[in-house]
């Protein structure tokens, strides 16, 4: 970025800070677009009290701030700003908490730490190779070197993890990227080698501590700094402030931390949608014809090959692809079907929409008939004037314009914040034929004069049980990405929601439903405390999948059911309005549930005034015994 262009954006981020009532809604595609860390730095700094909404073209999903602590063994003051100017960008607020410098193990460990008193949601756990490698090591016996490297990994595995479950936080770990000066201490090749090979164990241990332990996860800091600009480390910078990293080091991991929180609160798209010509193939098929796009290995059709790859990559880990393009549907479906160098195929497709309408309609209607919030969307296109209707259109698509050379349009659309996530599930591999499942509801139901026909026609069937290990996942994914129907607005983490399903005083109820058109899987989730005489229920998630369906009374008439042969007399359940839930408040009250006095958080019932509650179109599998009763 020019000197000029520099001053521009922070000639914008005074213009916000001397209007409180100002908002500049391409300031944060530009923060996402700037590389420059000594800006950002600056920019965060000044945009410390300025939210999200001021700086998005769309209104953000989440509406409280996300809580985050920083916990370093180096000194991390660069991270904070950068690591804000990250959030804002991605339409994040968040309330950023600097643990003290170089105590990391003690605030993991200590139940009375700055840290556990702050209550983060998220925590990073940032580390530098001399947290790990003693200052008087030895190159002589690497074999020493190793078991001290191993050891320290290990403890702070172990005091990350037990932080995370006891306290719900989901923790981020990182690989530790080796400075230069320690490597070329060793002057031997096969003792380099070796310490190489050391280092990368140890970083692998910390790889697998992301996999292994519930609310831990890991990211490979070490191999995203490998596209990074100039060292990890500036020696200057570290012997007077022990200021661990390079400007352009602390923005990679700020930007890693982002699109880990992005994972966290489920915000990453669900939806890419394509254009066809000089996008999936090279060259304009209704000009070209069928055989004579670009396709295959020689450039420049192996760059839309590779494209092709990556989005059906994509589509096997849960991202919904649809086609959206000017064309007439013969030549299109003749590709699809049947051209030779084709990787993605009708099948791959949530949605084929080839003719000449707009696009920001097709794709509005086809948010409508998946039942998603445009926000869930990507939109890759070509064309700057379709980038440009989209974007004005439907500020909450995402709008990635695929210009230049078709090379990097595979970066340009497997942006890592993009498309982030905690975890593939089976849901996720499944996800686009049930959604197609869904666009065929939809059209169902249009063939029907009344919801109640319409419903009644579907032969819906629910069936709510005990989480177990291989629903858990899904449940945990589906509780940080829900907003419609999450009675709380809270996402219980993997932690938390294991040790409440191995408790005798909590059950965790997931919810499957089924109906002519198939299984939707695992669609939402129950967490009770169950008391001798009263149960409440902390928290209920829906998938927007089902909603509409009376599939929420169906599930609170089980757990009902089951508080009654458990012997409970009353029954309590949580609501916070978020914003966004608005069509989760009626269900507490429509069923007879009375609020409480005080803040109006609490709703409660006799279990003996309580109604039938599941509607005459659903079938609710009988209710299954729950372990510890």
């Amino acid at each position: 970025m020019t000197g000029t262009d520099a001053d521009a954006l922070l000639a914008r981020v005074d213009a916000l800070l001397g209007d409180p009532t100002a908002t500049d809604p391409g300031l944060g595609d530009e923060l996402a677009r700037c590389d420059d860390p000594l800006l950002l730095c600056e920019a965060g700094l000044l945009l410390a009290d300025v939210t999200a909404d001021r700086v998005r073209r769309a209104a953000p999903r989440r509406t409280t701030p996300l809580r985050i602590a920083v916990a370093a063994t180096f000194t991390a003051d660069g991270v904070v700003p950068l690591l804000r100017t990250a959030l804002l960008a991605a339409g994040l607020d968040s309330e950023i908490h600097l643990c003290p410098y170089d105590r990391l193990g003690d605030q993991l460990t200590d139940p009375a730490s700055e840290l556990t008193a702050f209550r983060p949601d998220i925590t990073l756990c940032l580390q530098h190779s001399g947290a790990l490698l003693p200052a008087d090591w030895d190159p002589t016996d690497l074999d020493g070197v190793r078991a001290t490297l191993l050891e320290r990994a290990a403890a702070t595995v172990r005091a990350a993890a037990a932080f995370a479950a006891r306290t719900g936080s989901a923790v981020l770990l990182h690989t530790v990227p080796l400075p230069r000066p320690d490597r070329d201490t060793v002057i031997g090749y096969r003792s380099r080698a070796a310490l190489g090979r050391i280092w990368r164990e140890t970083n692998t241990l910390l790889l697998r501590a992301g996999e292994e332990h519930d609310g831990l996860y890991t990211a490979d800091l070490e191999a995203a700094l490998a596209d990074t600009e100039g060292p990890a480390r500036d020696e200057r910078r570290y012997r007077h402030g022990r200021m661990a990293w390079t400007p352009h080091a602390e923005l990679a991991c700020a930007r890693e931390a982002s699109a880990f929180a992005r994972a966290v609160t489920g915000l990453g798209r669900k939806v890419l949608v394509l254009d066809l010509d000089n996008t999936l193939w090279g060259g304009v098929v209704g000009d070209d014809g069928p055989t004579g796009i670009e396709l295959g290995t020689l450039y420049p059709g192996d760059c839309y090959t590779d494209l092709q790859r990556r989005a059906l990559a994509l589509r096997r880990q849960g991202v919904l692809l649809a086609v959206c393009s000017k064309n007439d549907a013969g030549p299109v479906d003749e590709v699809l079907s049947g051209h030779p160098d084709m990787v993605l195929r009708p099948d791959d497709f949530v949605a084929v929409l080839a003719d000449w309408q707009p696009k920001d309609s097709r794709i509005a209607a086809l948010a409508e008939e998946l039942a998603l919030g445009l926000d869930a969307f990507a939109f890759a296109d070509d064309s700057a004037f379709e980038c440009g209707l989209v974007g004005g259109s439907l500020p909450q698509v995402d709008v990635v314009h695929l210009d230049g050379d078709p090379a990097d349009h595979s970066s340009k659309v497997l942006d890592p914040a993009r498309w982030a996530q905690l975890g593939t599930t089976t849901t996720d591999i499944e996800r686009t034929a049930l959604y197609r499942r869904r666009r065929d509801r939809h059209r169902f139901g249009a063939a029907h004069d009344s919801a109640e026909e319409y419903l009644t026609g579907l032969g819906i069937r629910v069936q709510v049980r005990p989480v177990d290990p291989y629903t858990l996942p899904r449940l945990v994914q589906l509780a940080s990405r829900t907003n419609q129907f999450n009675m709380t607005g809270a996402a219980h983490g993997e932690a938390v929601t294991r040790r409440m399903a191995d408790s005798a005083d909590h059950a965790v109820l997931t919810v499957e439903v089924t109906d002519r058109f198939g299984a939707e899987g695992v669609v939402g989730g129950v967490w009770v405390d169950r008391g001798p005489d009263s149960w409440r229920v902390r928290n209920m998630v829906l998938s927007c999948r089902v909603l509409s369906r009376g599939v929420e009374r169906a599930v609170l008439q089980h757990v009902t059911d089951l508080a009654r042969a458990a012997g409970a007399t009353l029954v309590e359940a949580d609501f916070t309005p978020t914003g966004r839930n608005g069509p989760a408040a009626r269900l507490y009250p429509e069923a007879g549930l009375a609020r409480t006095d005080g803040d109006g958080a609490r709703y409660r019932a006799r279990l003996d005034a309580l109604g039938t509650l599941t509607p005459d179109w659903i079938a609710l599998t009988p209710k299954e015994a729950l372990d510890h009763a």
